[in-house]
């Protein structure tokens, strides 16, 4: 299948473009209201660190089983980078996808933002280490997280939906090695949304870059390691759902 071929077509012969936009936005939304949601909470002191970590993981797990079928459940928008990387997702449909991941983490933000007032701010992701550390430790964070998503696409075939239960638990243990020090966000949707609707970009930057350099990283691994995609329909599934 070449990139400029539009994938494959659903059910009716057409690729659905509301169903697999409205998944993604709901998912990313699902996400950054959960992610930054615990994050928030603690402020009051009713969401302890590992709280903070786990529940991310455990949304994300839930809503690739729920939505795999329908979008791929990418979440994120690295991880739609990493897929059409690997030539198992079409070029022409990154805009489309980041477009609704980034509206959203925009909605979920600015609803917490309604709910909570200022204590969005604590769901913004920040450092206490220097920016090029952080970025280093974004990108091997992400680098982990999508070098298993990318791995479990190509083995579908074998490992099929239960690959959910691999990425929540990656997520999960980036997230309690890392979230009291630099946030673990390996996911720039996650990050932006909030700094947007607080309005504190100083270190935005950051996991931007982080993340789009493990994921470059974690495709060229994943190449290394599994070779080039083998294109028997199931890697497809995976990563464009319907």
């Amino acid at each position: 299948m070449s990139q400029a071929d539009p994938g494959p077509p659903d059910a009716a012969g057409e690729v659905r473009w509301p169903q697999r936009f409205g998944a993604e936005m709901f998912g990313t939304f699902a996400l950054v209201f959960a992610a930054a949601g615990a994050d928030s909470l603690a402020t009051f002191g009713t969401a302890p660190a590992a709280a903070r970590a786990v529940a991310p993981a455990l949304i994300v797990a839930a809503l690739v089983y729920g939505l795999g079928d329908v979008s791929g459940a990418h979440l994120n928008p690295v991880v739609t980078l990493a897929f059409a990387l690997r030539r198992l997702f079409p070029v022409r449909w990154v805009v489309p996808y980041v477009v609704a991941q980034l509206g959203g983490s925009l909605l979920a933000a600015a609803v917490l933002r309604l709910l909570l007032g200022d204590a969005i701010d604590a769901g913004v992701s920040s450092t206490h280490l220097a920016p090029g550390t952080t970025v280093a430790m974004e990108a091997i964070f992400t680098l982990l997280l999508v070098s298993v998503i990318l791995g479990t696409a190509d083995r579908y075939r074998v490992v099929g939906p239960d690959a959910a239960l691999a990425v929540g638990a990656t997520i999960a243990a980036c997230g309690l090695i890392a979230i009291p020090i630099g946030g673990a966000s390996m996911n720039p949707a996650r990050s932006l949304g909030p700094a947007l609707v607080a309005w504190k970009l100083g270190e935005a930057w950051i996991y931007v870059a982080g993340p789009v350099l493990g994921a470059l990283g974690a495709a060229i691994l994943t190449r290394a390691l599994h070779g080039p995609t083998e294109h028997d329909g199931k890697a497809e599934e995976a990563a464009q759902g319907g």
